[in-house]
């Protein structure tokens, strides 16, 4: 896997995939605890359909560089960005899931759309999850985030295992895939640095109204309305309230983990979204 180098007194390395080609660029970013191949499911349909795919593996995460600092969102955009500028990618179609939607969000809020052609939220964090003055609808206050956070440095395996569970159950419809698709997904995040790990979930709870209200490219919304980890009602239900113009789709009883549980239909609607660009 190709690597790039991102300066600084710590110089990070993030580990790309790239398969290349002449279609449009399609970046996906994964979510926690996870790294690219968490999208194994959903990579080969838009290969399939002529996309440029490319994945990465978040800072912290899979096998890119683990540094001490960096897990914030500013951060993390400009990780994205410097992707972006190395690969020189352009008429991109940014795909963020659960966490990556964070990425999404305030990449378009900070580096604007030159390069981007539509953006997907995928289960996503966005609008806000945090609960503040000035999101009040948010799911819960920056105090229940540090509290998961803690849980998470004090017992890594059994707060993963928990996670995971719930990530691939609906409420009303219990575990959504087979036993060996958590066991797949908890393989990948045993890959994530143990400060990485509980730093993001302390910045699940990062404001990005502001980001959504400046977007101006097509974007859709894609989320489970069973999902447990990222409320629908509280994330996706929201987005069309910042982005008028954002399509939405809900997959009926769906967990957080849709790209797996409900893998065709999650793959035919974000290629109906690509070809519609």
């Amino acid at each position: 896997m190709p690597e790039l180098t991102i300066p600084g007194d710590t110089p990070v390395t993030l580990h790309y995939t790239d398969s290349g080609g002449s279609g449009r660029p399609v970046v996906l970013i994964h979510g926690w605890p996870l790294s690219g191949e968490a999208w194994a499911k959903n990579a080969p349909a838009l290969l399939d359909a002529g996309h440029r795919v490319v994945t990465y593996d978040r800072r912290g995460f899979g096998r890119s560089s683990q540094p001490a600092e960096g897990y914030d969102y500013d951060t993390l955009a400009s990780d994205l960005n410097e992707l972006l500028v190395e690969l020189d990618l352009t008429g991109a179609v940014l795909v963020g899931f659960s966490m990556g939607g964070g990425e999404v969000a305030r990449y378009l809020g900070t580096y604007g759309a030159d390069r981007i052609a539509g953006a997907v939220l995928a289960a996503a964090i966005t609008p806000a999850l945090g609960i503040t003055e000035a999101n009040p609808d948010g799911a819960m206050p920056q105090e229940a985030f540090d509290g998961l956070a803690d849980q998470c440095a004090s017992d890594r395996a059994g707060f993963c295992d928990g996670f995971m569970h719930t990530f691939f159950s609906s409420a009303e419809g219990g575990l959504k895939v087979a036993e060996s698709d958590v066991q797949d997904a908890l393989a990948i995040g045993a890959q994530g640095s143990d400060v990485a790990l509980p730093a993001c979930i302390r910045i699940w709870s990062t404001d990005f109204q502001d980001d959504l209200r400046s977007v101006r490219v097509p974007l859709l919304a894609i989320h489970g309305d069973g999902d447990q980890n990222v409320p629908f009602a509280k994330s996706g239900a929201r987005v069309q309230s910042y982005v008028p113009h954002a399509q939405l789709h809900v997959v009926a009883d769906g967990p957080h983990g849709i790209n797996v549980s409900h893998t065709d239909e999650f793959n035919r609607v974000l290629l109906e979204f690509l070809a519609s660009l």
